[in-house]
Parts: C-alpha cells; sequence; structure tokens
C-alpha cells in the first residue's frame, strides 16, 4: 500500500504546466498544497463524477494533458463513465483512482465490495488500458509514461487509509465555485 499524499507528491512533481486536474474526496485537502495551480478543478458534492468532467474538459481542451484524481468509493458511484470513456477515447485522459476501501471523507465506511471488486479488470472490460499499483517506487518510475498521451487510461492505486477522523473540506470546498470560474476563465483565454 502506498501513502496517499507520497503518490500526490510523485504526481505533482510531474504534471505539467498545462495540465488539468480534476480531483474529489480524499485529494481535496491535499492536492492543492502539493501542485497549486488555476487548472486544479475540485469537484466536491458530485461524488462519483470527476471523471465524467474530466471526460468533458478533455474533449473540449485536447491540446492539454486532463488527469482525473478520484477516489475508488466516488468511482463505485458512476461505474458507467468507464465505459463511456472506453467509448469517447480521449487520447490526453489519465484517471488515477486511489483505492482505500472506504468512503474515507464521510468517516471511513467501507464502500461495498470492499476487497472484491477489480477496477482494473472493470476498466479492461470497458475497453481502456488498466494498470494497479501497490508499491511507490514503480508507480514513480512509471508516471511519464503513464502520463503520455496516446489513449486514455485507469490507473488504480493502492492507498494506505488517511486519518481516523472524518476529513475536512474546507477552503478547498469553499471556493470550489471561485476556482471553477477562475479555470473556466483561463481555458477561454488560451483559445482565443
Amino acid at each position: 500500500m502506498i501513502a496517499r499524499n507520497l503518490f500526490l507528491d510523485e504526481l505533482a512533481s510531474v504534471r505539467g504546466p498545462d495540465d488539468v486536474v480534476v480531483f474529489t474526496m480524499s485529494p481535496c485537502n491535499y492536492w492543492p498544497q502539493a501542485s497549486p495551480s488555476p487548472l486544479n478543478l475540485f469537484v466536491g458534492g458530485a461524488m462519483g463524477y470527476a471523471s465524467s468532467v474530466a471526460l468533458g474538459l478533455a474533449l473540449a481542451a485536447p491540446e492539454r494533458r486532463v488527469i482525473v484524481l478520484d477516489g475508488d468509493g466516488s468511482l463505485l458511484m458512476n461505474l458507467g463513465t468507464l465505459v463511456t470513456l472506453g467509448h469517447a477515447r480521449p487520447s490526453n485522459l489519465v484517471h488515477f483512482v486511489l483505492e482505500n476501501g472506504l468512503y474515507e471523507l464521510t468517516g471511513r465506511v467501507g464502500i461495498p465490495g470492499r476487497g472484491a471488486v477489480d477496477f482494473e479488470a472493470i476498466a479492461r472490460g470497458a475497453g481502456l488500458e488498466a494498470t494497479t499499483y501497490d508499491e511507490l517506487e514503480p508507480l514513480a518510475g512509471d508516471l511519464p509514461s503513464l502520463l503520455a498521451p496516446d489513449r486514455p487510461r485507469l490507473v488504480c492505486v493502492r492507498v494506505e487509509p488517511g486519518a481516523r477522523e472524518p476529513m475536512q473540506a474546507t477552503d478547498t470546498l469553499r471556493r470550489a465555485p471561485e476556482l471553477a470560474h477562475e479555470m473556466t476563465t483561463l481555458l477561454a483565454g488560451a483559445r482565443a
């Protein structure tokens, strides 16, 4: 198992300045610190839809890489997105699902199918390239090739559960509409 924030630090170190990152749930308190950018989009209050939002961004801005930071509980709420991604095949989208077996943000409640659900197999069945990591070193070494824009892929990252107390989506959640507006303005300006 991988410490979530160590993975996020590794991802931040290879993130390009034009990469859009759509994130939800458990990464919400750490990702903005690890990789501050106006191209970070927190999808709070829409659990399960980070990948759908990211797909729209990937199709609308094919010149940008779009990275999704999703939770296993969130992905379970919208598994159909994997089929849609497999059909649309945006070459600029990489979907990371952080697997800890918990709805961590809401109090560490176990997800349905905990220990049995195989996101890699589901993604492959939907036509996506998919792989799973449970050790940081091989994942860190593979990140540049995983982020290469050639086809959509799901990267399952088995992470350790975080703190025992429910996490608080404080500043990130409060500022979500403002941050989304800033990103929209930035993306619109880049297209002009």
